[in-house]
């Protein structure tokens, strides 16, 4: 699928958002991938920049060598930098960062250090160039998304409730939330593509009660829906059980447990889509190799929940379970924002 004839719309579609990334001349500007990118989308940045006769050099580093243990996929941690010191001073030290990594910098080691200096990142996630192209980011999401944003942070206490079961309490006070709208035009800030989501970081011991993930709802590491029940059992911040007499369960089990550390089984983020445009169904449309599921992420009215790294709570794991619940009621101090699925 990577040797393909490159469609003018896929061209287009990376000019526009390098357009709303404001990316101006004179600005140093570096294409970053590593071995094991999705060519075709490493090519479209470059024709993309070349049509805006935006200068920029291209770093490429060696995709890591395969670990024992568990596979990582769509972990938003990538370790393409690790040990790459003069890399990370070299990004640290430029304006405009596209990020073609495998797994994306969202929550790598070395994001803090390289936003420090005052650059920011565009992560491409790693989508065939059809889905990119049919989520361009939309300038009328940046208010939704922050709306969103306004809301978490004024909140005290995040409540999920659905009919399968699900009952979360999460605590907000000092949560770390952030808001992807799709582009980034401010120094020192991250955002990927696709978009259209909110997600915020609780502080240590802040979650806790009842997941039950009923069939239809989405495992993105596993690329795959699932097919039968599963509930967590959460206790400050820790899933303490994972309880199902499916094949879900039972991989979902196997996988954290292969990592032996406790912290791949401790909250990363919550929060919901907000992207009418974002497909529920997509997932059934592209091979496994073709689809890094961002785009399931920011369905419109899903409750996320993830497992793994939290930097806002001292935690770095390479476990990690991206999980949009679909028909979930989310209430902010006892206000919905979504309802039934349904955003509010």
């Amino acid at each position: 699928m990577y040797d393909q004839k490159l469609e003018e719309s896929w061209i287009e579609a990376f000019v526009r958002v390098f357009e709303l990334c404001n990316l101006k001349p004179g600005e140093r500007t570096i294409i970053l991938s590593e071995s094991l990118s999705r060519p075709v989308n490493v090519h479209l940045a470059e024709l993309a920049l070349s049509r805006m006769t935006a200068p920029y050099f291209h770093l490429q580093v060696p995709s890591p060598a395969p670990e024992p243990g568990p596979i990582i996929r769509s972990s938003g941690a990538s370790l393409a930098l690790t040990g790459q010191d003069d890399a990370v001073r070299m990004l640290a030290g430029c304006d405009f960062i596209v990020d073609l990594t495998v797994e994306g910098l969202m929550h790598a080691r070395e994001t803090a250090a390289i936003l420090k200096g005052g650059a920011r990142i565009m992560n491409i996630s790693n989508e065939h160039p059809d889905a990119l192209a049919r989520l361009v980011p939309d300038p009328a999401m940046k208010d939704r998304v922050k709306e969103a944003v306004a809301a978490c942070r004024s909140a005290e206490t995040m409540r999920v409730h659905s009919d399968a079961g699900t009952d979360l309490k999460v605590a907000m006070s000092g949560a770390a939330t952030v808001g992807v709208w799709g582009w980034t035009d401010r120094a020192g800030t991250l955002a990927h593509w696709p978009a259209g989501i909110i997600v915020s970081f609780p502080r240590e011991k802040s979650v806790n009660g009842r997941l039950v993930f009923k069939p239809g709802d989405m495992n993105l590491t596993f690329k795959r829906y699932f097919e039968s029940e599963v509930i967590f059992t959460l206790a400050d911040d820790y899933v303490t059980a994972i309880e199902g007499s499916g094949a879900d369960a039972r991989l979902m089990r196997t996988y954290l447990e292969g990592f032996d550390d406790r912290l791949a089984f401790a909250t990363s983020h919550v929060g919901w889509g907000l992207n009418p445009g974002a497909r529920y169904e997509a997932l059934t449309m592209y091979d496994k190799a073709d689809t890094n599921c961002t785009e399931l992420r920011a369905v419109a009215g899903n409750f996320l929940y993830s497992t793994g790294a939290n930097e806002f709570a001292g935690r770095f794991t390479r476990g990690h379970f991206d999980l949009p619940m679909m028909d979930c009621t989310i209430a902010l101090d006892g206000r919905k924002v979504v309802d039934r699925g349904a955003l509010q």
